[in-house]
Formats: C-alpha cells, structure tokens, sequence
C-alpha cells in the first residue's frame, strides 16, 4: 500500500485531479446574473473617489510584490553560491502556486462567507459573484501577502529542500495553512470575536503572514534536520557564510521599501491619512532594529556584524507590522529594538538546539512576529480606530487599556504558532515519508543548482567542489 501511494504522488496525479475539479466546478457552476460589478460603473458611481483608493491599494499591491524580489536577494546572499539558482526557482515558484491556487480555493476560505467562524466558503476560483471590482482588489490584496507568506519558508529550509516537495509544500501552505488562519483574524472568524478587548487583531500581519511563514519554516528545518557541516562532532554550531553579502544588502534593502506597500496599504484607503502615521512608525522599528542588533552582536563578537544588522532590520518590521497603525513614534522606536534583541538571541537559542536556519527567518519572522503580536496589546494608544478611522479605539495596558487587548494578542499568538508548526510539521512529514523531502547526500554537497536545475547561477565560477 505505502509504494501504491508513493507511486501515486510522484505521479502528480493530485496536482492533475486538482487541476481538473477545478476546471470542472468552473464549467458547471452556474453564472449568477452578476449581482456584483465586474465593470466598476456601478461602484463609481456610488463613490465618485473609490479610484483614488483602488490605485492606492493596487499600488501598494505591487510594492508587496516586488518583495518577493527582496526576498529572493536575501536568501540568495545569505547561502552559497552553488544553491542560488534553486533559490531563485523557490522564490518565482511559490508564488506562481500561490497566485493560482489562492484563486482557486485558499482566497475563498480565508475571505468567503464565514461557516462557524472556522472557514470561508464562498468566492472559488473568483467565479460568479466574485467576478467583481471589489472582490478582486481584495483578492490581489490578499493574494500578494500569501506569497509572502509562502516565501518565508524557503530560507529557514534552505539548501537541503528538493524542489518538488517545495512544490507541493507551497499547495498546503497556500490553499489551507495560510488561508484558514487568516480567516479566523481578518475573515470575521472566531479569532476576531474572542471576547477580550476588542479581539485578537493584527493590522498588517505579524502574525497573519510572518509568525505563519516563521513557523512553517520552524517545523520544516526540524524534519530536515541541520546541514552537512553546520555542526560540528562536539556539537557546536559553525559559521556556513553566504556567497553575497551584497546581494543580502540588496534585498534587504528592497524589503524595506515594499513594507511602505505592505504596512500603509493595510489602511485599504489613501483618503485615512493615519497612512503617515504608519509609515513613519514602519521606518522607525526597521532602524531601531538594526541599529541594536548590530550593537548586541558587537559587544559579544567585537566585530560590526552587517548579517546580524540586515535581520535586526527585518526583525524591526517584522514585529511594527501588527501595531503599526496604533503606535506613536516612541513606542515604534522600543517596539524595533526589543525585535533587534530577540532576533539575535534568537538566532543563538536555535542554533544551541541544533535547528539549521540558513538565513534566520525563523527568528526574524517567527519569533518577531509573535513579538509584533503582542506589542498591540501593550503600546496602541487609543487614538486610532479597528482598521479604520471610524469604530471602536485600540487601547493598550500602557495607555489605561486594561489586560482585555493584551489577552486577546496573546491567545491569537499562541493559536497562531501551534496551528503553523503543528500542520506544517504534519505536512513535511508526510511528503518526506511519501517522496522524500531532502536531495541525495552528494547532491547538497555539490549544490542543488546542477542536480536539481541544471543550471549554475555563476557559470564561468562554478566548480564541482564548492564548499
């Protein structure tokens, strides 16, 4: 029985089965008569200003995608270069998978019609009533945080992956892991209404989106397992440097940027000039954040660590993601350095556990993200409304709030790390049981560029002895 279902997974009969009831349901399902507005008149001409939002939106739309960019430039850097062409195949490829798959199912459960405040269940394959100027703003809102998400994962589980169970683990992340969740927090699920504060948010995706990648990726380098040569026979962790500290810059750089996309687009309107607000606070935390965690490291190593300062920069806006909008400047500024500390300490506490992060995405997303979470529920000031400028004011304990939104925060933190570890564990077990998850020994130590691609990144450098 076990071969039967190994032959029928390397047969990519599911993908194809998939593929086909998708194509299915899309033929006989029937067209409503378009309740919706799939031109836009009719929402024009309810909303004379609607365009400004939606260009703003879309807009900011486009810089979260061009971090799947930044993304790709950081792990590249922070790995060798035999491995840089596998990771440039992961980064176009989940989101190639997310941008189809979310079409199909994952926008519909995490954005339909609740069921029980566990899932969505309207709006497949963006069909009938879905065919609508608003549903598909939403949706490329949403789509572009999923590939986020999805990407995350490939640094903390870099190097050792084979391709096509990064194939497939991106199907799971991004048609159940990651939509379900966001539906319990941003979908009207049961996150949303637990009866502390105002229950559990997450302005931009602390946790959504970061602690989810984070995790994930957590549960994925623990199936692994670390590296040839990252530890040693007595158990220390070594030193594997990157090829490009450059591109690592690069990337980072580029990161930065698209969270100006990532944190004032949330607002979903440019007309809320909190968008200021937002902005300021996401520079800040970011260089916070890299100033600490280049300074902690100094003090131990007494070198000026540029790797450590690139991910305290991350780690900074990884955790300004959730309060961004509820903040003032000075708590930013804290909210960045407590990330510049816990990112550092956490990078030393996975390796003294033996957990093989090639790029620090686990700390820098996973941890922070939690952080992020939590911090709402600390430092929002009660000046900004849920989401809008309109509704109910955050408040925070350190603003007379009470314990109400601190609670809420750190139920949805802890749901949230459980629910990303414990499927994504599931998940990478299962396809290293079914078709293996981890290249051949000789292949990762030659690279994944040649054996799995057939195609170096630096072709007049590359040796098939590379360290």
């Amino acid at each position: 029985m076990k071969e039967k279902l190994k032959k029928w997974f390397r047969s990519k009969k599911v993908v194809a089965m998939a593929l086909l009831a998708g194509l299915f349901v899309s033929a006989v399902i029937p067209l409503s008569a378009f309740a919706a507005d799939p031109t836009g008149a009719q929402t024009l001409a309810d909303n004379a200003s609607a365009p400004i939002d939606y260009v703003w939106v879309l807009v900011c739309g486009f810089l979260v995608f061009f971090m799947q960019a930044g993304f790709a430039m950081v792990e590249a850097g922070f790995c060798r270069a035999k491995n840089a062409t596998n990771l440039m195949a992961k980064n176009v490829i989940d989101f190639v998978m997310a941008s189809l798959v979310f079409m199909a199912v994952g926008y519909a459960f995490m954005m339909g019609q609740d069921y029980g405040g566990l899932i969505g269940t309207t709006g497949w394959f963006l069909h009938g009533d879905s065919y609508d100027v608003g549903t598909y703003l939403m949706f490329f809102w949403q789509l572009v945080f999923a590939g986020t998400a999805a990407t995350i994962v490939s640094g903390a589980i870099a190097e050792r992956l084979k391709f096509k169970a990064y194939f497939l683990y991106s199907l799971a992340v991004i048609a159940i892991i990651y939509p379900i969740y966001g539906h319990w927090v941003w979908g009207g699920g049961w996150l949303s209404k637990i009866p502390f504060g105002l229950g559990h948010i997450d302005f931009a995706g602390s946790g959504v989106v970061h602690t989810i990648g984070g995790f994930v990726g957590l549960a994925g380098a623990f199936v692994l397992g670390p590296r040839f040569g990252k530890f040693g026979k007595d158990g220390k962790p070594k030193a594997i440097p990157g090829h490009s500290i450059t591109l690592a810059a690069l990337g980072t750089f580029i990161l930065w940027f698209g969270w100006f996309g990532f944190n004032p687009g949330s607002t979903f309107s440019a007309h809320q000039l909190r968008i200021s607000v937002i902005a300021v606070n996401t520079n800040l935390a970011a260089a916070a954040g890299a100033a600490v965690a280049i300074l902690l490291v100094f003090m131990k190593t007494k070198k000026w660590d540029v790797g450590m300062m690139l991910n305290g920069c991350l780690a900074g806006l990884v955790a300004i993601t959730a309060p961004c909008a509820w903040v003032e400047a000075w708590a930013a500024v804290v909210i960045g350095a407590v990330a510049g500390v816990l990112v550092v300490l956490s990078v030393y506490f996975w390796e003294a556990m033996k957990v093989d992060d090639p790029v620090g995405a686990v700390s820098v997303h996973g941890i922070n993200g939690v952080w992020g979470l939590i911090s709402v529920g600390l430092f929002a000031d009660g000046t900004y409304g849920l989401y809008t400028t309109e509704g109910p004011l955050v408040k925070g304990l350190f603003y007379g709030g009470g314990y109400g939104q601190l609670i809420a925060q750190a139920i949805g933190a802890v749901v949230c790390v459980v629910w990303a570890f414990g499927l994504g564990y599931l998940v990478f077990k299962l396809l290293d049981k079914f078709v293996g998850i981890r290249v051949a020994p000789d292949e990762e130590l030659k690279g994944l560029d040649i054996f799995e691609h057939g195609t170096p990144a630096y072709p007049n450098f590359y040796t098939t002895n590379q360290g």
